[in-house]
């Protein structure tokens, strides 16, 4: 592994109660791949230039996706923003955002549960 960004395993320890369960053929390194999702939102990169150390960016593709639609992203930034007293607010900055075009249309489409389900109550 070169002096790329990877999570701690305490990290990963403190999130994979949220990590779906694996159906049959168990899944690749979850550190490894959540690492490479991170990295790639991080950067700004298209998927299919992740580094080759994250795994094939493929991989890195479908579980972002889905578990985007699981909405097990949702419930890690919700138990992540929850447990921090200090922290009133959490902000990101739009200089670390990358929108497409087509990217207001991935509540209608689901990727966001949480959110889009909130939308539609009101």
């Amino acid at each position: 592994m070169n002096n790329r960004f990877y999570l701690s395993r305490e990290q990963v320890d403190r999130i994979k109660t949220y990590f779906p369960l694996s159906h049959g053929t168990p899944r690749v390194d979850d550190r490894r791949v959540l690492s490479g999702i991170l990295y790639v939102i991080k950067h700004g990169l298209q998927w299919k230039d992740a580094p080759r150390e994250y795994g094939p960016h493929k991989t890195l593709y479908n579980r972002f996706i889905r578990w985007s639609r699981l909405g097990v992203f949702d419930k890690i930034f919700a138990e992540l923003a929850e447990n921090h007293e200090t922290i009133e607010r959490v902000m990101i900055g739009v200089n670390h955002l990358k929108a497409q075009r087509t990217s207001a249309s991935l509540l209608k489409k689901g990727f966001f549960p949480a959110v889009s389900d909130e939308q539609k109550t009101n």
